[in-house]
Formats: structure tokens, sequence, C-alpha cells
């Protein structure tokens, strides 16, 4: 039976040049190896560090990565991208240009049978009222329209600048899984979903919640985790060629 796959959180764009090539290599060596059994993709947010995208403008690079995803598109291979809280000023670029199916949102979907639901994690900590604030003002249609009269070398610059801003904020604050994250996921469960799937922690964990299953993917900036399922069975891993 063919598998279905998630990643989140690498966060191209993020260190140096050099670091950010070799965490490359190592994206597009593991979606060569999935290109053999995968029925679907799942990228579960932050595929980017800073992502800004405009009418006919993208942030360059990252070529390499984006032609094997559309490669996986065209051998018939689902791919899924939830955009995350760093990569969520996308347009119609990953749906009309390489045929990804792109979410902007939290969503349910079944996979072998199962109910999944995947959300990318932000704004669920309990002890962070200011990013959901925050959050509300950055997704506002009108907010991103006004950030697209900024020319792109000055506006993508500035997007990147806020992220790595937002990831020194976030490093000095304590996110564990008792902040909301786990309580979300035993609700989605009692509601009937079998398996919850986030990202955004950059922690790797697969834990039973009650009847049902909680999933976080981690990253690859340090674990290099993917989830793979497979005739209902999830499993957890770490890509290590």
């Amino acid at each position: 039976m063919a598998k279905t796959y998630f990643i989140s959180d690498a966060h191209l764009g993020l260190e140096s040049k050099e670091t950010e090539e070799r965490k490359e290599r190592r994206i597009l060596g593991f979606l060569d190896f999935i290109a053999a059994d995968a029925s679907q993709l799942f990228i579960v947010g932050d595929l980017f560090d800073a992502w800004f995208e405009y009418r006919s403008v993208i942030p360059k690079g990252h070529h390499r990565l984006l032609t094997k995803l559309e490669d996986l598109v065209l051998s018939n291979i689902k791919v899924h991208y939830l955009v995350g809280n760093h990569d969520y000023w996308t347009r119609n670029f990953f749906r009309d240009e390489l045929g990804i199916i792109v979410y902007r949102g939290p969503f349910e979907t079944t996979i072998d049978g199962k109910r999944f639901f995947i959300h990318h994690g932000d704004g669920l900590s309990s002890n962070d009222t200011g990013y959901r604030i925050l959050k509300t003002l950055l997704r506002n249609p009108a907010a991103m329209w006004l950030y697209t009269l900024i020319h792109p070398d000055l506006g993508i610059a500035l997007a990147r600048f806020s992220s790595r801003k937002s990831r020194q904020y976030t490093a000095d604050k304590h996110y564990g899984e008792e902040d909301g994250m786990l309580k979300f996921a035993a609700e989605k469960i009692r509601q009937g979903i079998d398996v919850v799937v986030m990202g955004h922690r950059h922690q790797p964990a697969l834990k039973e919640l009650g009847r049902g299953l909680y999933l976080n993917l981690g990253d690859w900036i340090e674990h290099n985790t993917y989830a793979e399922v497979e005739d209902g069975r999830v499993n957890l891993r770490s890509w290590n060629p």
C-alpha cells in the first residue's frame, strides 16, 4: 500500500548559506526517497523561515526544492501545504505553478480510513496572548495588501528580519506541551479525531491520548524527523541517509 508522509518546520533560509544548502540537500534526499512509495506528502507549515509572495515576485533561491516538489506532483503524488506562522503570506504560486494543494488554516482529512486533524500548532500556547493578537493583525487581508506596496527587495528583507526576531523571542520562552497543544489535541480526539498532527514546537513526539494519537513532527533544523502512515499505522522517524 502506498504511504503518506508528513514533515514540518524546515525554516529554509534561517541560517548561513552553507548551513541552508546542507539542510536543503537533506530534504531533497528525503523527497527522492519518498518518491518510490508515496501517495501523498503533507508539509505542515514553516517550510521557509520567511516567505512573502508578491503578485509576480517570490523570494529567490530554493529553486531545487521547488522543482523537486513539482516533480512529485507530476508523478501523481499529492503534495499538501499547510502554511505556518513563518510562511503564511503566500498567494497562488504553489497552487498554480507547482500544482500543490495549499491550506491557509487547520483542516481535517481521512487517511487509510482514519480521521486526521492537521494544525501547524501556532496560537495554541496559553502563555502567548500577544502572539495571538499579532497573528490576527498580520493575517488581515488589508494588511497583506498594504505590504505588497513595499518594493520586494525591502519587503522580503523586512520579512526575514521579522522572522529572525520572532525566533529569538520564542527561543527564550517555554512552550512545553502543557501549553495548550496537548489540551487542544485531546479535545479533538474526544470529538472523534483519530490522529492530531502538529509542528511548530520543533520537538518530535508521538503520544497516545485516550483513544487517539498526538503527533508532533519536530523539525529539520536539529531532528530531521518525519512521519509515515502506512495501512493506518503512524510512525515517527528520523531521516538519516
